[in-house]
């Protein structure tokens, strides 16, 4: 019996993404090992005696967003240097302490917020962008919030759109700031997605050490995702960590 069109068209694809997915499985271990191999030289060199790039996310995957451990003796311009450096090396993401002492900002000036945040603002102030436990995989109802949220921040297209996680306190800090980076650039790729220009977007984490006015660290309602909006100035974002008050 003949194979019609349609039907080899579809088994080539299959095919197609079968085999650039193993391809893929395959590649990723190799190309974190060549990462922490030469970020553990770039940290030598920087003077971060004790320090440790960690290239595995929360779910035990290969990742290009290294966590940095240890060096808690060094200072805190050694520790921003040794950040720097390890960042440096190619193909590295954005680079984070696991202890949370060192924050990823930008050495630009605060601008006005826009009346966008007023709106998103509006729309989280009885609602939030929740995930499962202990996860960064979107509940269905915080996909529908999020559609709400894209149309909010459509007329200020243009804009630095900064999108912070937060968890609260249960759990370690280092896992806590991991997930909430996770969790801030899930929502990120959903807002491109939805038509947000990526170039606009900033995501970062900061584990627990944000909770809510009037909340105790542990109350899950700290687990959240909070948006500032800025009007448009040509920001040079630092994806580094920069000190901050221990």
């Amino acid at each position: 019996m003949p194979i019609r069109p349609s039907f080899a068209i579809l088994a080539g694809a299959v095919v197609c993404v079968a085999s650039a997915y193993a391809l893929a499985e395959r590649a990723a271990p190799g190309f974190v090992e060549r990462l922490e191999t030469q970020s553990d030289a770039a940290i030598a060199d920087a003077g971060g005696e004790g320090v440790s790039a960690r290239f595995v996310n929360i779910n035990g995957s290969p990742t290009r967003h290294p966590v940095l451990e240890g060096g808690g003796a060094l200072n805190e311009a050694t520790r921003a240097r040794v950040a720097r450096a390890v960042y440096d090396v190619p193909g590295v993401g954005g680079v984070v302490w696991s202890d949370g002492t060192l924050r990823a900002e930008s050495d630009e000036p605060t601008y006005q917020p826009l009346h966008c945040q007023e709106d998103v603002e509006g729309l989280l102030r009885t609602r939030s962008i929740r995930f499962e436990e202990a996860s960064s995989a979107l509940l269905p109802a915080s996909r529908i919030l999020l559609d709400e949220v894209a149309e909010a921040l459509r007329p200020c297209l243009g804009s630095i759109i900064a999108i912070t996680g937060h968890t609260d306190k249960a759990g370690t800090e280092p896992g806590n700031l991991a997930l909430s980076m996770e969790r801030a650039r899930v929502v990120r790729e959903a807002l491109v997605r939805r038509g947000i220009p990526r170039d606009g977007l900033r995501a970062s984490g900061v584990g627990s050490s944000r909770p809510v006015e009037g909340l105790a660290p542990s109350d899950p309602a700290n687990r959240r995702i909070e948006f500032s909006v800025i009007r448009t100035e040509p920001l040079r974002p630092t994806p580094v960590d920069t000190p901050g008050a221990r």
